[in-house]
This record gives structure tokens, sequence and C-alpha cells, in this order.
């Protein structure tokens, strides 16, 4: 839909049919349709509102936006939540083009796994257009047969890698039929909106290259596989083949793997010349100033309590009733993760804890994170795009990006100019981590 004067995204339960079940899943969007997708122009002010249907109150975050920080839809720290039958407006002028999405930041767990986000692109990084626009949005669902949710998040989950769906959709569909043209040169935007699924996304029927990484523009690459994160997005540049022909959009990260979608093309060709992997053009973010900045180091790891349960052998009633510590600390509103030894409360963001960090307005900040854990970690940063400098064990270009991913073990080094004012903050965007301790916040002055 593209954006022109004030548009409302109206929060509420609508009921979804989700493929394979017998009946409508209860799921809360941002109206009739699942990932509604929002297209704006680079500096175009943009006027959205929040009108909150539900029966708890909710927020919007512009995730990979640098919007202001009264704009950034975080409760109590930005703004005051939206309260059930109330509204609010969020106006802000997108900086940057490139693809992002938006979701709330509120009972996330609950919110984001039933369906609240969607997709919103900022059109302008563009020399010339594509011949077709292709937006794959992945989403793994947690519903039984008969089209109920289950359980969205669990202690083994929470407490390990997440709590996986048992559904996964592109589109809101099974391995959907994408129909493009033949021949062609098309844009594929891929987007991972799930809470927990960490995919390996490759090709398969033609050359791909990476064009865009969290809506910022690179240099075009080959592309043989990327790790996809929660949250993270990633844009392709490839040429269809002839009439009948197919390209399929893989996860490699399964013992099997397995196929999110088919674009199948349609018509005559409608390119003759050597496929070049056309790129976009370049991303333009205030360069950090690497002779001398600010450095931080922070340490992913697990929170005290849960390192001190996890020691401790399951009891066992006298009934027979056993009782596992972990499972216990995880109903009782205990806390799994931690950023630099302390953990975010449980009881939500009115009970936030000091900042870790108050930084200089215009100042280079480096942030050196290292994963003590088993488990990866996507973490992002709210109000700025960051350059990965390097990874000690997952591979990648130098690219800016606003959610990056530690894997277990690994030091990832990010540079960003904190010149975006106000509180802002930084999480793993595995949500039952975030929402389980694996949260802290900045201060710009």
């Amino acid at each position: 839909m593209q954006l022109d004067g004030r548009f409302v995204l109206t929060a509420g339960e609508r009921e979804l049919r989700l493929p394979g079940r017998a009946n409508a899943t209860p799921a809360w969007l941002y109206g009739d349709t699942p990932f509604p997708v929002l297209r704006a122009r680079h500096g175009q002010a943009l006027d959205l509102g929040l009108q909150n249907n539900l029966k708890e109150h909710s927020s919007i975050h512009w995730h990979g936006l640098r919007v202001p920080n009264a704009m950034d839809g975080v409760p109590y720290l930005t703004q005051m939540p939206v309260l059930p039958g109330r509204n609010f407006s969020y106006r802000f002028t997108p900086p940057d083009p490139g693809l992002t999405i938006f979701h709330p930041h509120c009972n996330t767990i609950e919110q984001f796994g039933r369906g609240l986000a969607g997709v919103l692109i900022v059109d302008g990084d563009e020399d010339e257009p594509f011949d077709d626009d292709v937006l794959c949005v992945l989403k793994e669902w947690r519903v039984a047969e008969d089209g109920s949710f289950l359980p969205l998040t669990t202690p083994q989950g929470a407490g390990g890698a997440g709590t996986f769906g048992n559904l996964r959709t592109t589109n809101n569909e099974s391995v959907p039929e994408l129909i493009v043209s033949s021949g062609s040169d098309i844009r594929l935007r891929v987007v991972n909106l799930d809470a927990t699924r960490i995919g390996e996304i490759g090709i398969e029927g033609a050359a791909a290259h990476v064009i865009a990484i969290d809506g910022n523009a690179v240099t075009p690459f080959p592309l043989e596989t990327w790790r996809l994160g929660p949250a993270m997005r990633l844009e392709l540049s490839l040429r269809t083949p002839n009439e009948g022909g197919a390209v399929r959009l893989l996860d490699f990260f399964a013992q099997e793997p397995v196929v999110l979608a088919t674009l199948t093309s349609h018509g005559s060709n409608r390119r003759n010349d050597a496929f070049a992997g056309r790129g976009l053009k370049p991303a333009v973010l205030p360069e950090p100033d690497l002779s001398s900045p600010r450095v931080h180091a922070l340490t992913l790891g697990a929170s005290a309590i849960a390192t001190q349960y996890a020691k401790l052998a399951p009891i066992v009633l006298p009934d027979g009733t056993r009782i596992d510590l972990l499972d216990a600390l995880c109903s009782n509103g205990g806390t799994f993760w931690a950023i630099d030894g302390k953990t975010w409360p449980r009881a939500g963001h009115q009970d936030a804890p000091p900042p870790f960090a108050k930084f200089n307005r215009g100042e280079t900040v480096v942030i050196e994170f290292l994963n003590t854990t088993k488990q990866p970690h996507p973490m992002h940063l709210h109000g700025h795009s960051f350059k990965v400098l390097s990874a000690s064990r997952l591979q990648r270009p130098v690219h800016w990006a606003d959610t990056v991913l530690v894997m277990p073990d690994e030091r990832v080094r990010i540079a960003f100019v904190a010149d975006n004012p106000g509180n802002w903050m930084m999480h793993c965007h595995v949500i039952e981590h975030q929402d389980t301790g694996m949260m802290a916040w900045f201060e710009i002055a």
C-alpha cells in the first residue's frame, strides 16, 4: 500500500485461515490481513496511527528506521503505552531508503507471536527499477491442528534456542508459487518476521547477488548462503530463467533443505543480455571515526540465577511429582539471559534498570559483543544503523545493519555514530531471550 497522508494501523484480533488447519486462528493483526506492506518515498513525511483494539496495551517499534526517540515505540522509555481503545500517532520522515519492519514492544512474545508485525518499504535506492519486485515474508506459527494457538513460549525454549513453531509460511502460505517474468532482473526481498527461527538462506535455479542487508545497500556480491536471524532482512538481485523455469528460495539451516517459495517464470524473456547483478545506490550513513572511538565491551551470557538453577538436580516430591527447577524459574517470572551479568526484569519496561552506558552526541562508539552462551543471539540496536566491522566465526563482509547475529563463542565488533539523542534499546531479537533478560538500553545526550 502506497502511503499518502495519514494511515491508521488497527491492532485487533481477527480470524486468520492458516494452511492445513481445520479452523481459523485467532490471530492479532494490523488490519484484515497479516503483515501489511506499506510503501513510502524517501524524504516523505509520514503520519502513521496506531488504533489499539486489543484488550491490553501496545505500541509500535519501527525496526531499522532512524526515527526520533519519541517515535521509537518503547513503552515507558520513549512513550507511554497505548491503552486498549486508545490511539497514538507516529510522525516521522524516514531519513534513509530501504526495507524495514514494524512490530510491538509490549508483551512481545504474545503480540509478535500472534501476528502483529508488518513491512515498511521506503523507495528511493534504485537508479532504475527492476523488472519485478518480489517480497517473501517468513513466519513460523505455533498452532494446533484445530487452528488454536499452542503455548508461544516454553521454559525449554526460552532457556535454549527458542520455542519453534510447527507451521512455516511464506507470505502466509506453505511454499507458495510466485509467478515472475521470464528472463527478467528481479529484486527479491526476504524478511524474517519469526520470533525465533534463524535460517540459512540460499537460492537454487539462478545466480543471485546480495544487494542489501537490513535495508542498507551493499556492493553486490554473489550469494552462497546467508544466515538470517529474526527481524533481519536480505535483498537479492537475480535473473529469472526462461518460460516455465523455476527458482527456489531455500533454508539450508536444517537436516534437509527446506523450500520456502518457488518463483516460476512466465512469458517471453524481457532481457537477453548477460546478467550483471545490478545493485542499489550506496547507503548514506554517518561514517564512524575509528581513529579514537569510545569502545564498550558487552558479554552476552546466562543470568546468574539461571546458572545456579541449572546446576541443581530436579526435585522429586513425596508423591513422585518431578519439578524441574528451570521450569519453575520461568513460570515464576525468572530470567534466563543477561547482558554483562545484568538482566532485564520480567515485570516490563516500567521497571527498566539504569542504562549500561551514556554516550556523547556525535561520538563514535565501538561495541564488542562476546557471546559466552551455547545459543546464537541476533543483537538489535534501536535508532541507529551500525557498521559490522568484524566477526570471529561467521565470516561476513563489512556492511551496515541494525541487527547482527552473534554466534556461540563468537566476538563481533560493530561501530556507529551516536548522533540520535535519546534513550535507545539494545536486545536479542530471539523474543524469548529478550523477554527473559537479554535486553538493555543506552543514553545519548
